[in-house]
C-alpha cells in the first residue's frame, strides 16, 4: 500500500484528467445522432490510452481509478445507465485503454511522441485497431445483456469498436501533444505564426464550405490538413484533427452536415462520420511522421555535413575538390590560408581556372610536372601523387605531397576528384640535412679508415724494421770484437736479411691488396708451421724465466693457408702471451700452443699464457683497443682479419687460474675451395681488421 501512494500522481492532474474525461464523455453523448442507438465516437479512449502511455506504469492504478470515477458521474449526468452496466462499460474501457498502453509502449517504447512512421502504425494497429476490441466485445454484451435501447450484441459491436478508434485516432495524438507541451514553450518566429494563421483560416473555411454542403464531398478538406501535417508535423496534425472533430460535429449537431440526414439513412452516414474521421485522422497522422522522418533526416544529413566540414576544416592538411574536367569547385579553410585565395579569386578571362590556379601556386620548375601528370590523371582516371613545391601566401615555396583520387558514380562515371596536399617540407629538410650529414659523415670515415690502414702497415712494418735495427747492432757489436766473430756476425747478417725480407712480404702483401691480387694459400702443415715460428720466436725472448712449450697432435691433415699470413698470427699472439708474462715477473713462466681436431672439418690452435689476463676478452679484437702503455692495439684485430678471411674464427679468454688462451681455426684443405679474388675495397678493411668487417 506504501508503494502504491508512493506513485501516486499529483491530484492536480488527477483532477484535470477526471474533467476531460467527463467532458469527453458529454461530447459523445451529444454526438449520438442516430436514433436508438450509443454515441458515434467516444473521446475517453483516446484520452485514456495516451495518458496511461506518457505516465509511469507503477501509477496506472491511480488513473484507472480517477478514470472510474469520471465514467461513474459522467453516467451520472449523461448517460443515465443502470450502475452495474455503467462499471461493466468502464471495466471494457479500462481494459482497453491498459492493454492498448501496454501494446504501444512495448511496440514503440519509451518515451512515445508518435513521430515515426513505425511509431505511428503501431499505435494505429495496436491502439485503435487492437485495443477498442475488448471495450467493444465488454460493452455491446453489457448493452445486449442488460436490453439498452434494444440493441442487439452484432448490432452494437461495430459501433462501439468504430466509435472508440476514432476517438483513440483523434483524441490520443492531442493528448500527446498536450502532455509533451505541457512545460515547454513552443518557439516560432514570425514566418510560421503567418503560415499558421493563414492554414488555420484555409482550413476552417475549407472545412465549414465541405461540410455544410457547399462543395461536393467532405474529404476535400483533406489538402489543407496533410498541409498541416507536412509543414507543422504531429502537433500541426493533431491540432488539425481536433478542429475538423469540433466542426463536423457542430454541423452534425445542427443538422447542416453531409452527416446528418433522415432516420432511414442515419446508421449508415453515421458511420460515413466516423469512417470520415478515421481515415482523416490515418491520413495526416502518416503523413506528419513521414514528415517528421524526413526532416530528421534532412536535419542527420546537415548535421553530417556540418561535422565532415569540421573535420575537414580542422584537419592538419591541405584538401581540395574539383569537377571531372579538373576545374577547381573547393578549397578547404586550411588550403585557403595556406595559398592566401580562394576557388575563383584567381579567375582571368580566357584562363581557365585550373591553369590559373596552378600557375599561381606551382614553383616554376615542377609546373610543367605537375600539369602532364595531372593531364594524364584527368583523362584516363587514374589517382595522381606527386612530390612538388606549393607557394605559400607569403610567397614562400614548400614541399608536399599532392594526393588525388576520382569520385565515381555508381554507373563509373567520374563525379568529381578529390585531393589533399601533406605538408613535407620539414621532412624534405630533415631528409636533406641527413643527406649532407651522411657525406660528411662518410668524407670522415673515409679518412678514419685511412689512418686505421696507416696505423695497421706502421704496426706490420714496424716489428721486422726494429728485428732489423736490433741485428745490424749486434753484428757490428760482432765485427768490433777483439778477434771480430765472423760466424755470429754471418748468423746475424742472415737474421737482416730474413727480417728484410719479412717486411717486404708485409708491404707486398699490402700492395696485392690494393690490386685486388688473390691470396697465395697452399695446403700447409700446421703443427711444422708452429714449429718455425717457435724457433723463430726462441731467439728473440730475452726474458731467462719464460719459455715456450708445444703440444701438437701428430698426423694432423693439411690445411689450406696463407703461409705468410699465419706466421703472423701466430708471432703476434706469441708475442703478446710473452709480453705479459713478462709484465708479471713472478717467478718461471710458460707459453703453451697446443693443436688438435677440432670437428671433422677443422684444426684448432691454442696458445695460452700465465700471464695477468684481460680484463675485458669481449673488446680484445676491436681495432686500437689496447691495454699497453705504448700499444697500438692493432695486432689482434690484424689477427681475427686473417683468420676470418680464412674461413676460421678466432676467440679468447680468460683461464681459470691465471693467464689467457686465444685460440683460432684454420678449415681443412679438403675442403677449401679456390680463393676468390678480392672484389672490392672493403676486402681491405677486412683483412687489415678495420670496423664494420666481421659477419
Amino acid at each position: 500500500m506504501r508503494s502504491l501512494w508512493s506513485h501516486r500522481p499529483p491530484f492536480l492532474h488527477l483532477g484535470l484528467f477526471m474533467a476531460a474525461y467527463v467532458l469527453g464523455c458529454g461530447f459523445a453523448q451529444l454526438l449520438a445522432i442516430v436514433p436508438g442507438t450509443g454515441i458515434s465516437i467516444w473521446p475517453p479512449s483516446g484520452l485514456f490510452i495516451a495518458t496511461l502511455v506518457l505516465a509511469p506504469r507503477q501509477s496506472w492504478a491511480w488513473w484507472v481509478l480517477a478514470g472510474c470515477l469520471a465514467e461513474i458521474f459522467a453516467n451520472f449526468v449523461w448517460f443515465h445507465s443502470p450502475l452495474p452496466a455503467a462499471f461493466l462499460i468502464f471495466g471494457g474501457n479500462a481494459l482497453e485503454a491498459v492493454v492498448g498502453a501496454w501494446l504501444v509502449t512495448r511496440a514503440c517504447g519509451r518515451p512515445v511522441r508518435l513521430e515515426t512512421l513505425r511509431e505511428v502504425l503501431a499505435f494505429v494497429v495496436l491502439g485503435a485497431g487492437i485495443a477498442p476490441v475488448f471495450s467493444a466485445t465488454v460493452g455491446a454484451a453489457t448493452v445486449a445483456g442488460f436490453g439498452m435501447q434494444s440493441q442487439t450484441f452484432a448490432g452494437a459491436w461495430p459501433l462501439f469498436w468504430i466509435g472508440d478508434a476514432t476517438g483513440v485516432l483523434i483524441v490520443a495524438p492531442l493528448a500527446v501533444v498536450v502532455f509533451q507541451s505541457w512545460r515547454t514553450k513552443a518557439q516560432l518566429w514570425s514566418g510560421r505564426w503567418m503560415e499558421a494563421s493563414v492554414l488555420g483560416l484555409i482550413f476552417l473555411g475549407v472545412a465549414a464550405l465541405s461540410l455544410s454542403g457547399y462543395l461536393p464531398f467532405a474529404y476535400i478538406i483533406m489538402p489543407p490538413l496533410l498541409w498541416a501535417a507536412v509543414r507543422f508535423e504531429f502537433k500541426g496534425a493533431a491540432v488539425a484533427l481536433t478542429l475538423l472533430a469540433l466542426i463536423t460535429a457542430i454541423f452534425t449537431i445542427s443538422g447542416a452536415s453531409q452527416f446528418a440526414g433522415d432516420p432511414e439513412s442515419q446508421r449508415y452516414k453515421q458511420i460515413m462520420l466516423q469512417l470520415f474521421l478515421a481515415i482523416s485522422a490515418f491520413s495526416a497522422l502518416v503523413v506528419a511522421a513521414i514528415s517528421r522522418q524526413h526532416q530528421l533526416a534532412l536535419l542527420t544529413l546537415r548535421q553530417s555535413e556540418r561535422s565532415l566540414r569540421e573535420l575537414v576544416e580542422t584537419l592538419p592538411m591541405h584538401i581540395w575538390c574539383t569537377a571531372p574536367d579538373g576545374t577547381p569547385i573547393y578549397f578547404s579553410q586550411q588550403f585557403r590560408d595556406f595559398i592566401g585565395f580562394g576557388v575563383a579569386d584567381k579567375d582571368v578571362d580566357d584562363v581557365p581556372r585550373l591553369s590559373s590556379v596552378l600557375n599561381a601556386v606551382i614553383h616554376p620548375d615542377d609546373l610543367d610536372r605537375v600539369k602532364t601528370l595531372y593531364a594524364r590523371s584527368l583523362a584516363t582516371g587514374e589517382p595522381y601523387a606527386l612530390k612538388h613545391r606549393l607557394r605559400r601566401f607569403d610567397g614562400q615555396y614548400r614541399w608536399v605531397e599532392t594526393r588525388a583520387a576520382a569520385m565515381r558514380s555508381s554507373e563509373n562515371a567520374i563525379v568529381q576528384w578529390n585531393g589533399v596536399c601533406f605538408d613535407l617540407d620539414d621532412q624534405v629538410r630533415a631528409e636533406e640535412a641527413l643527406r649532407r650529414a651522411s657525406d660528411r659523415l662518410a668524407q670522415a670515415t673515409q679518412a678514419l679508415s685511412l689512418a686505421e690502414l696507416s696505423a695497421s702497415i706502421a704496426h706490420e712494418v714496424n716489428q721486422p724494421l726494429a728485428a732489423i735495427v736490433a741485428n745490424s747492432q749486434a753484428c757490428r757489436r760482432w765485427l768490433s770484437t777483439e778477434p771480430p766473430n765472423i760466424e755470429r756476425a754471418k748468423i746475424t747478417a742472415e737474421r737482416i736479411t730474413r727480417d728484410a725480407n719479412s717486411a717486404a712480404d708485409v708491404v707486398s702483401r699490402i700492395r696485392a691488396l690494393f690490386r685486388h691480387a688473390p691470396d697465395a694459400r697452399s695446403s700447409e702443415d700446421v703443427n711444422r708451421l708452429i714449429a718455425e715460428v717457435c724457433r723463430l720466436m726462441a731467439d728473440k725472448i730475452t726474458a731467462p724465466n719464460i719459455r715456450i712449450e708445444t703440444s701438437l697432435e701428430p698426423d694432423l691433415p693439411s690445411a689450406a693457408i696463407d703461409r705468410v699470413q699465419v706466421q703472423q698470427v701466430l708471432v703476434n699472439l706469441i708475442r703478446n702471451g710473452v709480453e705479459t708474462m713478462d709484465a708479471v715477473s713472478n717467478g718461471a713462466c710458460v707459453l703453451q700452443i697446443r693443436s688438435c681436431r677440432d670437428g671433422p672439418n677443422t684444426i684448432r690452435v691454442e696458445v695460452c699464457d700465465s700471464g695477468a689476463g684481460f680484463k675485458d676478452a669481449e673488446r680484445v679484437f676491436e681495432p686500437f683497443f689496447t691495454s699497453k702503455p705504448h700499444g697500438m692495439g692493432m695486432g689482434l684485430a690484424i689477427c681475427r682479419s686473417i683468420i676470418e678471411s680464412h674461413g676460421g674464427r678466432i676467440w679468447a679468454a680468460n683461464n681459470e687460474t691465471r693467464g689467457a688462451t686465444v685460440a683460432f681455426t684454420l678449415p681443412l684443405a679438403t675442403s677449401q675451395t679456390h680463393h676468390q679474388p678480392v672484389p672490392e675495397l672493403v676486402s681491405a678493411r677486412k683483412e687489415l681488421g678495420l670496423p664494420g668487417t666481421h659477419p
